[in-house]
């Protein structure tokens, strides 16, 4: 089989495709052959060396989103069956419950070897089936980005219809958060330096959307546009440089939940304290939030935003591409 490795972590441009055998699979295991995988910000700093959530193992296979098909199982095996259409979780350990320290050390694409090959082994508990009505290249885009929202917005105080939700940026996360929002009745507000992204946004169903670089005191905008009160639900995916500005557009009580650091600063705790919000930092989530988030899109046939697919032999410049932030969903690698 074919398959991607990252031999060293110094860019991009160690991407290696190569050649191994069809890993063997033993009790409680499932053979998958892989069909799609996408990106992850995650993902660019797992091949630059700046990743710093765990160490990495040495001519790592990269990425951790990814659906294929089951074509073999293991002795035991009763979660799935030949011809089941699967994606992996992105913690292969953790299956529901509190995120403890152990779960990080399965994590696809970092921890452990991730899914940009053509035949991968799973733990039958690794798994989950994906919503009937979306390809594989859809499905690919669930794992991290998909359940890291879904867990920003059910994880702590569930959303409920008729709240005020703040997305900030058009990349995955944000933009299944605004979905999974829009879909449940909240009211969003987006986001971003882009007239054009932010058009799209509204296309999508944001109620109101603000751009950033026009409107540097953005804070001030959102709490205008909730008559002072402030959000009750922020999607943060900026990190130390845009924190303060989210707690400010925070209300009182509200979840400013701390996804990713795209950004530099100094986080003052005062700024916590005066909001009165709850900070949450969380790390994707776990195999009973992925099948919740899957019941929720098959319900509502929600179909994942994806901006660009590339070949197989493509997967560089697939990295190239969503280095550049030029992208409003996910970017997808169709595998063999």
């Amino acid at each position: 089989m074919r398959l991607y490795r990252l031999p060293r972590q110094t860019g991009f441009g160690d991407l290696t495709l190569t050649e191994a055998d069809v890993p063997g699979y033993g009790r409680g295991q499932v053979l998958v052959r892989m069909h799609a995988a996408s990106l992850n910000f995650r993902d660019l700093a797992v091949a630059t060396g700046k990743y710093m959530m765990s160490a990495l193992p040495p001519n790592l296979v990269p990425l951790s989103d990814g659906a294929g098909e089951v074509v073999e199982i293991g002795d035991g095996v009763t979660r799935v069956k030949p011809g089941d259409r699967v994606a992996g979780i992105f913690m292969q350990g953790w299956m529901g419950g509190e995120l403890e320290p152990q779960h990080a050390q399965t994590a696809l694409g970092g921890a452990i070897d991730g899914v940009l090959a053509e035949y991968v082994v799973f733990d039958e508990q690794g798994l989950v089936h994906i919503p009937e009505h979306l390809s594989y290249e859809q499905a690919a885009t669930l794992p991290c980005a998909a359940v890291t929202a879904w867990n920003a917005l059910y994880g702590l105080h569930p959303l409920q219809p008729g709240q005020t939700v703040l997305i900030l940026g058009t990349g995955g996360v944000s933009i299944f958060g605004l979905q999974f929002a829009h879909t449940a009745g909240a009211r969003v507000i987006v986001t971003s330096s882009s007239d054009a992204k932010l058009a799209r946004a509204r296309a999508m169903g944001a109620s109101d959307v603000i751009n950033y670089q026009a409107n540097v005191e953005w804070q001030d905008a959102v709490r205008d546009l909730t008559g002072g009160r402030g959000v009750d639900h922020v999607v943060e995916v900026g990190g130390p440089g845009t924190l303060g500005r989210s707690l400010r557009a925070a209300r009182n009580g509200g979840v400013v939940t701390l996804i990713g650091v795209l950004t530099r600063g100094q986080i003052d705790p005062l700024t916590i304290f005066a909001s009165g919000a709850i900070v949450r930092p969380i790390y994707v989530g776990s195999r009973q939030m992925f099948e919740a988030m899957n019941r929720a899109i098959s319900l509502n046939h929600l179909e994942p935003v994806i901006d660009r697919v590339y070949a197989w032999k493509k997967a560089q410049q697939a990295y190239h591409y969503l280095k550049g932030a030029t992208h409003v969903g996910k970017v997808v690698i169709q595998i063999g």
